[in-house]
């Protein structure tokens, strides 16, 4: 199969979607890679090194485009590339369709074949292209907190983990999943105070029996969460419903009952957030303030640290790239379960259910595909 690997466009994205090593585990088997000429400097890898592991190097990212069969990436395509992706190509990427109609219309009008690493999904629910960049993401959210809880940059002007004779900072963490569970081991490994918050009785007796003792655990519910955010110095959005838009669990009216200069986070930005104030910032522009509270939401954090985020999603996803190389999407998805929900849109259908309802669009069952 011939393979493309652009350079990411979207604003401070410096991941790359295959490292060399992974080009020339591609290779090994009889594949092309074609890499984008400086795809790999933001990460640390430098065009020499998938020279020396057998990859070829395009000027340009239409030419990537124009080459290849299966386009990886790490990011979703933005507009100016929606023109560049040919009818029956495989993309596979993060997509987070539910977020974003104009870009659901334009892979459905591209006749391409989605495959979105955040839906692919284990007989057992668990999400393996998902995990690696939420536990950076949720590692992430503690460290910018923390940072824009300083004074200057708008915060209380609180430390975290509080010094000897002054308490420590109060972090609520919405979500007990991996983002959350890294979150708060994070924090509290800061010495803050964490409270976090979980639909399922079972996962908080599993959190409980885990995390230190300065993590509590807490039912998420409404009356829950407009009590505990009046305390929160910090608060953690990390809201997950596979494929889905998430839900607002923090209303614009909750503001005001918060402190001022508290610091709110929301790591579900890219599937919608589940902070109705927050939309979507860049590593440019990170931060931005409604009623004296500050909002972090940069929806893609994990490109801030790209060495550890490129090699950690590669470890991740290479295995699956390798499958879909060898054998093509469709008898891929056949043979390996997990891919199934990862597909989204084929060939002008959209087959995943949660993205159809969310814009009102028809859905086509993936089985009309896979037969």
């Amino acid at each position: 199969m011939i393979i493309g690997v652009p350079k990411e466009i979207k604003n401070n994205e410096n991941r790359v979607a295959l490292t060399p090593a992974g080009a020339k585990e591609l290779i090994k088997r009889g594949h092309q890679v074609y890499v984008q000429q400086t795809a790999g400097i933001g990460s640390g890898f430098s065009d020499e090194s998938y020279l020396e592991a057998g990859a070829t190097l395009l000027p340009s990212i239409e030419a990537t485009y124009q080459i290849a069969e299966m386009i990886i990436k790490v990011k979703e395509p933005i507009e100016s590339e929606y023109s560049l992706i040919k009818p029956n190509q495989l993309l596979f990427t993060y997509f987070h369709f539910a977020s974003y109609e104009p870009l659901t219309k334009a892979m459905v009008a591209s006749k391409a074949i989605c495959l979105a690493y955040e839906t692919v999904e284990k007989p057992d629910r668990s999400l393996p292209l998902l995990v690696p960049m939420s536990e950076v993401a949720g590692r992430m959210a503690i460290q910018k907190g923390a940072n824009y809880l300083e004074k200057p940059l708008g915060g209380r002007g609180i430390l975290l983990g509080g010094v000897p004779g002054v308490l420590p900072a109060k972090v609520l963490i919405l979500g007990g999943g991996i983002v959350g569970t890294q979150a708060a081991w994070m924090a509290a490994g800061l010495g803050a105070d964490v409270i976090i918050m979980d639909v399922s009785l079972p996962r908080m007796r599993y959190l409980a029996d885990v995390m230190p003792a300065n993590v509590k655990t807490m039912m998420s519910n409404e009356y829950n969460i407009r009590e505990q955010i009046k305390q929160a110095d910090l608060v953690v959005g990390a809201v997950l419903i596979p494929g889905a838009k998430a839900p607002h669990l923090i209303t614009k009216d909750m503001l005001k009952d918060m402190k001022k200069g508290a610091v709110l986070v929301d790591v579900a930005v890219d599937q919608g957030g589940c902070i109705e104030t927050c939309t979507p910032t860049t590593h440019e522009n990170p931060t931005y303030i409604i009623d004296e509270v500050v909002h972090y939401c940069v929806a893609n954090m994990p490109g801030a640290v790209p060495y550890t985020s490129t090699l950690a999603l590669t470890n991740a996803t290479l295995p699956y790239a390798i499958q879909l190389a060898d054998k093509g999407w469709k008898k891929a998805a056949q043979e390996n379960v997990d891919l199934v929900p990862g597909l989204n849109v084929i060939q002008g259908d959209i087959v995943y259910k949660a993205v159809a309802e969310a814009f009102s669009m028809p859905y086509t069952p993936v089985e009309k595909h896979l037969s």
